[in-house]
């Protein structure tokens, strides 16, 4: 795994052993960031079940100006901070050790990204009801192709779908 585009380019990182944590694949990376790139520069971003952190070292490396990483996982949280010291970004993010439906009430970003185990539906239907209440500019839910996250949460409203093979990232906004 590595990183696409931006400051880091072509850095490599470290993966989570076995098949617990899923990476977004680098296709569907370089998709989102195409997308958010008029939107990304000096803003903050979540990185909601963030796994090795390659999403939100993405956005980093595009120009956001701070990231916040949200992960549960000790496993995960071992590699995360290891890519975070091996890039010397650390001073540059915060990394919350908590359950994401929770935690993200306590932050405010122009951007958040989740990506949850793609069984845990629930997380989905928490997740993004907690970000509806109290909206990001932007939220980005990725999921399995079969699966629907749904058209509103609170006063979210999914205005964009981009699938690639067995995986979707769904595009949120606060209704207008």
């Amino acid at each position: 795994m590595r990183v696409i585009g931006g400051e880091f380019r072509s850095r490599k990182l470290q993966s989570v052993p076995g098949m617990e944590t899923r990476p977004t694949p680098d296709r569907l990376r370089e998709s989102l960031f195409s997308i958010l790139a008029p939107r990304l520069d000096g803003a903050t971003f979540v990185d909601a079940y963030a796994g090795t952190g390659a999403v939100g070292i993405e956005a980093l490396s595009r120009g956001a100006a701070r990231v916040i990483f949200i992960e549960r996982a000790r496993p995960a949280l071992h590699v995360l901070r290891a890519n975070l010291a091996s890039l010397g970004i650390t001073d540059r993010v915060l990394v919350v050790v908590g359950k994401p439906s929770a935690e993200l009430r306590n932050f405010q970003a122009e951007i958040v990204f989740l990506d949850p185990p793609y069984d845990q539906a629930r997380e989905y239907q928490a997740t993004l009801d907690l970000l509806g209440a109290a909206p990001p500019q932007i939220a980005i839910a990725q999921h399995a192709s079969k699966f629907d996250p749904g058209d509103e949460h609170g006063s979210l409203r999914r205005y964009r779908v981009v699938k690639q093979g067995d995986n979707s990232l769904s595009f949120y906004a606060p209704a207008e």
